[in-house]
């Protein structure tokens, strides 16, 4: 299977989280298997307080893998170790046809900027090269790159597929 990458790309507010649950099934329509990663700024936790696999985890286990006949999830704990980098997390990953990342905006993959004018954030594509199209509310400076509006998910689901870059080209570059 031949794994493609794209990114989504944009400041907070801008809907990139809306576009991902808009743009999924859209591309699930046309036949392709999509998984998602998604980069957090902050502390996170999918675990709940009360739980085996919390208390397992709490008790200072590295890793916690839960799982049932519906689903399987991996806890890694970092416990002071470095913050993997994306190529380490997109290896991780079952095959697919396409790997969608939202956030992890300084990374050299293939990315639609996902933009909102009402947020008043400046565009990114300009200061990034990576950014091969757009997505948004509003039209983007120039005539630089193709773009569609944010509320036509056919048309940003047709760029995604356009500009997905095959998994393996973005691993090789380290």
């Amino acid at each position: 299977m031949h794994v493609r990458l794209i990114g989504l790309a944009g400041w907070s507010g801008a809907g990139k989280t809306t576009l991902m649950t808009r743009l999924i099934p859209e591309l699930a329509a046309r036949g392709a298997s999509v998984s998602t990663l998604k980069h957090a700024h902050h502390a996170f936790d999918i675990d709940q307080p009360g739980k085996d696999s919390y208390a397992h985890r709490s008790a200072g286990a590295r890793q916690v893998l839960v799982a049932s006949a519906h689903r399987w999830a991996l806890m890694s704990e970092l416990r002071g170790a470095p913050e993997p980098k994306l190529a380490e997390l997109l290896r991780r990953l079952d095959p697919v046809d396409l790997v969608i990342v939202e956030g992890f905006k300084r990374d050299a993959h293939p990315k639609l900027e996902v933009h909102r004018g009402a947020n008043g954030k400046p565009w990114i594509h300009p200061e990034d090269p990576h950014i091969a199209a757009i997505a948004a509310d509003i039209a983007p400076p120039g005539d630089r790159l193709p773009h569609a509006h944010l509320d036509d998910i056919a048309a940003i689901a047709d760029l995604v597929l356009a500009h997905a870059a095959p998994l393996e080209d973005f691993l090789a570059r380290g």
